[in-house]
């Protein structure tokens, strides 16, 4: 909802296409980046729920404003549970009505030219590369993570999003402020819990999977880590190996060849 997302894509595709030209000798296909937007969990408020849809399709309107090449819109009750799949079709189709019957988001850049626009990219763009040169400074993203900058500035974000919510300087319609004095919906909103029995079904189909494919998965978690240790292209190796290797295979194998990461507390 902040007004620097409305050109977030725009920054990081700048940033990209520079730094894989200049940095890495990219060639121009490579200089194209794709991404992905999923909307703001942090704008979903349990009080007044209903809301929610309509924060989500104005973040969903940015995002394919800015051209993002995938989206994937919040359903109005995560803020309590696991969307239903009413909730889940109402966020679906904030997307398809964006893309079939608002006549704007047929054409690309429709912002591109604004002054708002334009001065928001070189402010926000300017922001992400002084965090880049203050993360260089603690000895890149690894050397940042054992001091706990990048969590640090996480939860002082979230400190500082949280106090403006609750002192009202951060005004959110319904939840602190223009309040429904009716009670609150969510008190009796059911909640999605998974049965015992479906935990255990899923259990067995994941024992189920890892005993078919023991040998083939053997075989592709050596060259998984073959790759990590001959500094080779991994993700070439991951894709293989996800048809053959549980999700937990994987993180083990990694672990094994790389160690496991614990943050200095």
């Amino acid at each position: 909802m902040d007004p620097e997302y409305t050109v977030l894509g725009r920054v990081a595709r700048r940033i990209w296409a520079v730094a894989m030209r200049a940095r890495y000798g990219a060639n121009e296909r490579s200089q194209k980046l794709k991404y992905h937007i999923q909307t703001s969990g942090r704008s979903l408020h349990a009080r007044e729920m209903a809301f929610n849809d309509i924060r989500t399709t104005l973040q969903a309107l940015i995002a394919v404003y800015d051209n993002c090449n995938s989206l994937h819109t919040n359903a109005f009750d995560e803020a309590v549970t696991t969307p239903t799949e009413d909730s889940v079709r109402r966020a679906l189709a904030i997307q398809l009505v964006i893309n079939k019957e608002w006549g704007l988001a047929m054409n690309e850049n429709s912002n591109q030219g604004s002054f708002i626009i334009e001065e928001l990219t070189d402010l926000v763009e300017e922001a992400v590369l002084q965090e880049f040169e203050r993360i260089s400074e603690r000895g890149g993203v690894l050397g940042a993570m054992e001091t706990g900058y990048q969590r640090g500035k996480i939860q002082d974000e979230s400190l500082y999003y949280e106090h403006k919510k609750h002192d009202g300087s951060y005004p959110v319609i319904g939840v602190n402020t223009f309040l429904n004095p009716a009670e609150e919906e969510h008190a009796s909103t059911p909640l999605s819990r998974s049965t015992d029995a479906e935990k255990q079904s899923q259990l067995k189909r994941l024992r189920e999977f890892e005993r078919s494919n023991q040998a083939a998965a053997e075989r592709a978690l050596q060259r998984v880590r073959n790759a990590v240790i001959n500094n080779e292209n991994v993700f070439t190796e991951l894709m293989d190996a996800a048809r053959y290797c549980s999700l937990g295979q994987l993180t083990d194998a990694f672990f094994a060849t790389g160690g496991q990461y614990r943050r200095s507390m």
